[in-house]
Parts: structure tokens; sequence; C-alpha cells
């Protein structure tokens, strides 16, 4: 190890750095000699080569690098703003007064240090000694607790026979107890059984304490731990490929993921920090680098960009190394010239890409049997409670550190408060293993796409996909979870699937070899197994060839490759009997294939919890709805259109209340056997869940019947009764309305004055109270309800927000969703609505699909690139839309192509104005000229736009009803 010290510090300081320095690392320490640019820097390099012959330290020549060259200058002065959260008027002489810390060539280096040929030479000194070699760190897997007497193999052994008969209890069959022995032999060869053993022990322990968690992946490859209760997928039954998982060619460590209730997986961590100590466990760090909104966001405040420009810029923006054309700069109504703006877009390009900053891997924990700082530097987490390792997760495979994948799932917490809820108000035991396989009603329910909330088929994409593909058996669900994919979609493999499954088109093999690989897929290869099997089976490729053909493909990580592949694999299968037509083409299908597609054994994994969601909405949708709000946020979908699902599937929902509502979203009886879901005190948007808990325990032997009663005896302070009346939370029980109760909670004080105190104890009124008249207040309109419903709780059990539009839309010839969704093939219409989701899936090649709503349900919308660009500022920034287009039909699936867009964002202004028969005149005359497509209105000009989310929007907050044209976020 070497040590150069860098002196930025004072004499004094620099001699004491110094002398520890020359102590610690003897011969290899050095002390960096660097021009500063400053008057006098000769004398200082001078006086620094003295003090360092004093101690004995010796000296090299450094140019203290900070850029690779001179015209990143400005970005460093930019990076140095970002750095000490200022701007570039206002920094001062925090940022470098020269722009020479850039690499320098040595001819130059020789100029500039003439005085000390010496220190230069050791340049090459240092070089010459840095010999490091990545195989130094010596990495040893932790020894696990086994069996007493046994070694780790024969303690997976052990285990993994006293777990069979959990899943074959009449003992294992020939074909599973072979393909066992195989993985045994396997995991023997390679040294795995302490990684096996662990997982199996984290996996049993998260069961012992009621946490659901499920293995994925490659994973569910294995036979191992499919038995030992690791994954849930039986390979056997799924003809899973355990080269998938395990390969000796590969010689790289196994990884398990399983996932956990993301609400009880710290549970997990911490039983793991525990178990092995924290010398011997840190997480994996991921670099966090810039991307597009984020680099226009802090290069525009390090540059004095307002900041309403900087919001109107990042809405602009949809992929991460997008640029902003400067057509949309003009119709934001920014000048693409100024030079201020110009350099900002600049500079933000620059960024992009580059670190920002170390966060966590999701739940990669490194082990180790020696201490792991030994090994890698590691650093507490900014959570309590965590610390991590400064590797990335990539990092650590490039060694084949063993990594144990923690992994939280949201829809597990929901499918566990769901089983608790229909546990306890519905006397059903129901749990992952006991629900009914194979269930009709469920499929007839994901066949009609109804499947919001649900697990992995909610997407637009997916719910597209569904009544063309018609789910009828598990494996069909399967290929749905596998087939809404980039690499089956960029290969062409979905068209040629459909058309085979309906009959359309005829389903050959070349030879029987073939059939077995592909028969269950139609002859068409959808997962990643698929490719592999066809190169061992077709083309005599080994296990571990077929898998380093998996890993060529163009994943997240790695682009290109397969063509290195394409002699063996096309003169393999001509070799075995194929057409080089047939060869070429399945080589093609392959490489296509490749941008990324779906394990079968992970798609299986999801597959099941995609099933056990959907059986649960069908036949408890209350349960369902109640935990799908409990275990927000997670999915596409906001709360409010959760609860407009579950109204639509016949049940009731009820409101937030004092007297009824917990903390979470719970069942309640309302007619025999007939439940109800009551949300809870969660939905109060700032309210905290100690103030909800006291409420809940004050009011455990008998209601509040005021106000000032439930202040009193809950002790919860008067801002927390206010969330609450902000909610609407006392009209059920109570009958307050929102303005009489905020009225009633501003006469409360936290610290009540003693005369008040004392009467109130004696159950007396004070003379104030009274002499206090009555106070008629006037209520709030019942679009101004709907706002503060929105605002405070994220949803409305009132009319819809357009419900009072309705009139309005009419007039200019504007239908419902439902009307343009029921509508025949090829109509030309135009239908308006709340923007939900936006979504550019990369396999799209440009195409935005959004999906509205309005009182009716919801349309599905398509955007093709040309009328995105046109109109961005629309697509991005409205949160009501209004679309002019032609209704296009495939079976089932419906689309409205858009060819004019117009945001009517501005409409919501005037609800709160509005009683349901109150019409607001606009005042703006015919907006949208119905013989004039192409024309366009006020509405048009450029104005600054809010941030759109990425892919949906979550929330509608009262900012986006009550906007105000001129600043709508």
């Amino acid at each position: 190890m070497i040590g150069i010290l860098v002196p930025d510090m004072p004499d004094d300081a620099c001699a004491v750095q110094l002398r520890k320095m020359a102590e610690i690392f003897g011969d290899r320490a050095y002390l960096s000699l660097c021009l500063r640019r400053r008057p006098n820097d000769q004398l200082r390099l001078h006086e620094l080569s003295n003090m360092a012959a004093r101690f004995k330290v010796k000296t090299v020549v450094t140019n203290d690098v900070l850029f690779h060259e001179p015209g990143r200058r400005q970005l460093q002065d930019v990076v140095t703003c970002i750095r000490n959260n200022t701007t570039i008027d206002e920094v001062g002489f925090e940022r470098e007064r020269h722009a020479d810390r850039y690499l320098k060539p040595p001819e130059e280096m020789d100029r500039l240090f003439p005085r000390n040929p010496d220190a230069l030479r050791r340049t090459m000194e240092i070089v010459d000694r840095c010999k490091f070699s990545l195989e130094e760190l010596t990495y040893q897997y932790p020894e696990e607790a086994i069996v007493p007497g046994k070694s780790a193999q024969e303690s997976l052994e052990h285990y993994l026979w006293e777990c069979v008969p959990n899943r074959y209890p009449e003992g294992l069959p020939p074909d599973v107890l072979k393909t066992v022995r195989h993985e045994l032999d396997l995991i023997q060869k390679m040294q795995y059984a302490p990684y096996f053993l662990t997982v199996f022990s984290i996996v049993k322990y998260a069961r012992s304490q009621g946490i659901l968690c499920q293995g994925r992946g490659s994973a569910a490859n294995s036979a191992v731990c499919y038995i030992l209760g690791i994954t849930s997928i039986d390979p056997s039954t799924n003809d899973l490929l355990f080269e998938r998982f395990v390969s000796q060619e590969r010689d790289e460590p196994p990884d398990i993921d399983v996932d956990f209730e993301h609400e009880r997986r710290e549970e997990v961590i911490q039983w793991i920090y525990k178990t092995y100590t924290r010398e011997k466990a840190a997480l994996c760090a991921t670099v966090t680098r810039y991307r597009a909104k984020g680099a226009i966001r802090d290069v525009g405040k390090a540059l004095g960009l307002p900041e309403d420009v900087i919001k109107a810029l990042s809405s602009g923006m949809w992929s991460w190394s997008e640029e902003v054309p400067d057509r949309n700069i003009r119709d934001l109504g920014l000048n693409p010239e100024d030079s201020r703006l110009a350099l900002t877009l600049r500079l933000a390009q620059q960024l992009m890409g580059a670190p920002r900053h170390l966060g966590q891997h999701p739940g990669g924990f490194v082990l180790t049997h020696d201490r792991l700082d030994d090994l890698v530097p590691i650093e507490p987490a900014t959570m309590k409670d965590r610390q991590i390792i400064e590797w990335d997760k990539d990092d650590v495979e490039a060694l084949k550190f063993m990594k144990v994948d923690v992994l939280a799932l949201g829809m597990l917490t929901c499918m566990s408060k769901a089983f608790d809820l229909i546990r306890e108000h519905k006397e059903v035991d129901l749990d992952l293993a006991k629900i009914e396989q194979e269930d009709a009603a469920t499929y007839a329910m994901i066949r009609k796409a109804d499947t919001l909330g649900t697990f992995q088929i909610e997407s637009r994409a997916q719910m597209s996909m569904l009544p063309r593909l018609r789910p009828q058996t598990f494996y069909d669900l399967v290929v749905q979870v596998a087939i809404v994919r980039p690499g089956p979609i960029q290969g062409d493999m979905v068209h040629p699937y459909l058309r085979r499954r309906e009959g359309k088109e005829k389903i050959e093999y070349p030879t029987p070899e073939l059939e077995a690989v592909l028969g269950k897929t139609l002859g068409v290869p959808l997962f990643q197994e698929s490719a592999m099997r066809v190169a061992m089976v077709c083309a005599g490729f080994t296990g571990g060839e077929a898998d380093q053909l998996r890993k060529s493909m163009a994943t997240f990580k790695f682009t290109g490759g397969v063509s290195r592949f394409k002699d063996k694999l096309v003169s393999g299968m001509i070799k075995n009997g194929y057409t080089p037509e047939f060869a070429e083409k399945t080589f093609g299908q392959l490489e296509g294939f490749g941008s990324y597609g779906f394990p079968e054994s992970h798609a299986a994994s999801f597959a099941l919890i995609a099933y056990a969601s959907s059986f649960v909405k069908c036949h408890y949708p209350d349960a369902f709805c109640a935990a799908l709000l409990n275990s927000q946020p997670m999915g596409f979908y906001a709360p409010a259109q959760i609860v407009g699902c579950a109204k639509n599937h016949g049940v009731q929902v009820l409101p937030v209340c004092v007297n009824r509502s917990r903390w979470d979203c719970t069942l309640e009886r309302v007619d025999g056997d007939r439940h109800a879901v009551r949300l809870g005190m969660r939905m109060v948007k700032g309210l905290a869940m100690a103030d909800a808990a006291r409420i809940v325990a004050a009011r455990m032997n008998k209601d509040f019947e005021s106000i000032d009663d439930m202040w009193r005896r809950s002790g919860v302070p008067s801002e927390a009764l206010k969330q609450l009346a902000d909610a609407d939370a006392y009209l059920p029980s109570l009958k307050l309305e929102r303005r009489d109760a905020i009225w009633a909670i501003k006469a409360l004080r936290d610290e009540p004055l003693p005369l008040f105190a004392a009467a109130a104890e004696r159950g007396m009124k004070t003379i104030a109270e009274q002499q206090e008249p009555d106070v008629a207040l006037r209520q709030m309109t019942a679009g101004h309800n709907v706002i503060a419903d929105y605002s405070h709780t994220g949803l409305t059990l009132r009319e819809h927000p357009l419900a009072f539009l309705r009139k309005d839309l009419q007039k200019k010839n504007i239908v419902t969703c439902s009307e343009a969704m029921n509508a025949r093939e090829g109509r030309w219409l135009m239908t308006a609505g709340l923007v939900l989701v936006r979504q550019m899936p990369g396999s799209a090649k440009g195409v935005m699909f959004i999906t509205i709503e309005d009182e009716t349900g919801s349309a599905n919308l398509v955007v093709w690139p040309s009328l995105f660009e046109k109109r961005r500022r629309v697509v991005l920034g409205s949160s009501m839309m209004a679309i002019n287009g032609k209704i296009q039909r495939e079976g089932d699936v419906v689309h409205l192509v858009a060819q004019q867009l117009f945001d009517l964002s501005g409409d919501l202004s005037g609800l709160t104005d509005r009683d349901i028969d109150f019409r607001l005149p606009t005042g703006r005359g015919d907006e949208f000229p119905h013989g004039s497509p192409g024309s366009t209105d006020s509405r048009d000009r450029p104005r600054p736009v809010p941030e759109p989310r990425d892919i949906f929007v979550r929330d509608l907050h009262i900012d986006t009803l009550k906007v105000k044209a001129r600043n709508f976020h």
C-alpha cells in the first residue's frame, strides 16, 4: 500500500500529517508537489521539499487533476456550485482560480517542474510499485451453522431429505431424484453448499416470523431450492433448465433472489446483521448517475435559472439521454439562443451519465468468513442500523463474491394483509399455498383484462394483451407475464405465437427434437431457457456454452455479442439436419430476442403471485381493495383508481371516520355477510400514525360525542384534529361539515387555560361558551368538496371531477370515455379525461401510450412519435386532456389513436364554484371547431407547465385541480 499526501493545509498541520504518513507507510510514503498558480508558488514547492526531506519522505510531482481536458473547466465550476449548494454568481473563490487542473503530457510536466527532476521520475517508480491483482482479494464464504459432525455438503443433503415430504409426500419421483442428484453433484464440485444453507436459514427465519417470502429468478430452475422451500416452482413440472442457474463452465456464484414483504423486510435484514455480525455482513452499493431531468435541475440551479424555467425545461424530457430540441424550447416560451439557457443545456448534456451519489443496493448482502473490511471499505448507510460496502454490485460479481439478495415486493405485503383481513372478517384461512388452483372465475376475470391492482398483469401493455392471449391455465399466465417484454416484441415472436394460438398459422417442427423443446410455446422461443435449449438440442451446445449464449444477448448490462455464436449455432443446426434457411432464421430470432427476454423460471415465479392476487381480487374484492390501500405506494395506480375499481366490483367504500376508522383500511360489516371497506386514517395526508393510535385507543370504550370530547380524551394536538377535518372525517359520525369542524377546532389550544380546563372537568360551560352565539357558516360547494377530498385523501367518494364539467364537454361534442371505448372501429370522435398513466416502452419506437379517466371509466390512447414531438408540452404537462382521434379495434382491445391533443387543465379551475347543476361559462368561444381539426385555440399558447411523472400520475393534488393558467404545477 502506498500513501500520497496532497498538501492543502497550513504548514503546521501539513507537518503533523507528514509525520503520521512517515510512521505508517515508511518508504512507501510520498508528498505531492503540485502548482496552485498563486504568488510564491516556487517558494512553496521548495519549502515542501525541505519538509519532506526532514521527515525522510520522498516527493512526487502530480497535477491534482479535476478534469481530463481544458474544455471541461466550465463543467467543473458547475459541479463545485452543486457541491456547495450555491450559484455561479455567488460561488466566489470556492471555484478553481485557474483552468490547468487537467491531464498534461510528460513534456508539459517537465517544463512546469524544471527544479524537481527526481520528483518527476518518481511517478514511474509509483507505477512500478502498483502491481496489485484482484486475485489478492481472497474471498471466503462464511461457515454456516451446520449439523454437528457433518460438513456443509452433508448438512445441505440432511436438510434436503428432511424437507422432501413437504413437497413430495409420497416420495421423490425417479426423474426428480435424478435431477436432485445431478444438482447436488454440481453443488459439491463448485463448493456452493454454504450459500444454499445461508438462503435456507434466511427463508426459514422469515417463515417462522410469519413473513411471506418467495424465491424467484433463475433459482426457480433448481429442484434443490424447490424442495428446501426457497422457491415455489417445481422445475420438473415446468421443465426448467438447471444450467440457467448454476453452470460449471460459467464458474460464477449462484444468484438466489428472495422476495419478502416490503414492510417487514427490515426484520430480515436486521436478523442477518445480528446473525453474521456487522464485521462480516454489509449491503452492496449502487452508483446513481445523472439523467436528463436531474442534470438540468442541478445545472440550471447552479447557473441561476429561475425555478419555473427549470421546471419547464425538465418537463420536456422523457428519456434519460434525450436532448431538448429548439422547437420545444420555443413552445415553452423560452429563447433557445439565450446564452445562459444554451449553456445550461450544453453542460447538462455533458453531466449526463456522471456519478451523482452512492446508494444502497435493494438488498444484495455480501457475507464473509473473516472481516469484510479487510477486503473492501465499509461505511454507515443513511438508513439507521445499516452499513454498505463502497463497491458497486457489478464489482462484487466481477470478483465472484457470493451475494444473497434479500429483496422487497409490495404485492407480498398486500397479499399478507389481504389474508389477515379474510381470516379476521370472513373466517377463511387462506395463504399462497391454499389458494384454489386453475379457478375458472379468476381466469375469466383475467381474460377481460380486469386486472387493475394485481401483480405484473396490470400495466397498459399487459391489459391490452390479455384479451388477445386469453389465459386459461397457469402456463398461459407464465407466457402472459413473459411475452410483453422487449425481447419477444423485437424478436417478432408475439404475433406468430398469437396467430398459432388462435389457429391462424400452422405450427411446424422440422424435427421431433425441436418439438420437444418448443412444443409448449408453439414453436416460438419465448424464454431465455428456450434459446438455451435450442442451442443445446439443435446445435450441440453444452449447458455452459448455452448459458454463455444467453449472457451474450443484450440485456441491461450486456450489448450485442450474440454474433460470435452465429457460426457455431448455424453450422451445428445444419450438421443436425436443419436447412440453412431455418438455421439462419432461428439465429436471427434469437438475436432479436436478446434485447431483453424473461427467464421462464422468473416468469413462473411471478405468475404464481399474479394468479394469487387475481384470485383474491376476484373472490374477495373488498379485502383486496383494503389490503392494496394499506400497502401503498406500489403499482401503477393511485388510491382513487383502486377504490373506483373496487366499487365497479360491487364493493361499498365508506369514508374516513373519527369513530370508525383505524389507522389501516379495514372491513366493516354492513348487511348480513356483506362487508364494506372503511377507509383508514392512513389516507389522511399529514396525519401521524402515533396521533391516529391515540385517537383509536381513546375511543375504545365510548365513541366521541364532539370535537371537544375527542380532543380532551385523546390528547392529540389540534393540528391533528385539523388534518382530520380537512379530510372530512367528522361528517360520518359527528355530522360536522368541513368548515364547521375547522371552525370548532380553531377554538382549541394545545395548552388550555386553567379556568377553561377546570370548567371542563366539572362538566360546566364557561361564561364565554354560554354566551358564544352559534355561527352559520356557508358550506363548501360540491365541486370544492371534491377538490378538498383529492387534496387531503388522494381520492373522493363523491362525484368524479369531470361529472361537474360534463355539460360543458357535451357542448363541444366531447363524448365520455365509456362511449369512446365502445365505439365502432374507425369512428372519429373526441373524448377527454384526467391523465392517469403515461408510458413509452423502449420497444415502442417512440410511441406514447396514455390512459385517461372520466366519471364513466377509462380510455386508452396511442400517440404517434410525430404528434408527440409536435404536442410534447400537452402530452407531458396536462392533467386533463382532450383527444380527437380514430377508434382502433383488434378483438376486445380498443385504442383511440390520437390525431389532435388539447390541454384542458384550465377547465378544472372552476370546480371550487360548482355544484353538480352549476355551469361554468368559459368565455372562450368555440375552443374546438368541429369542422377544423387542424385549428388551435388560445390554450395552446406557450406557458409554464408541470413537471410530469415519468410513468404515471399517482396523486391528484389541490394544485392539480385548482389550476392557475399562469403557474400550473
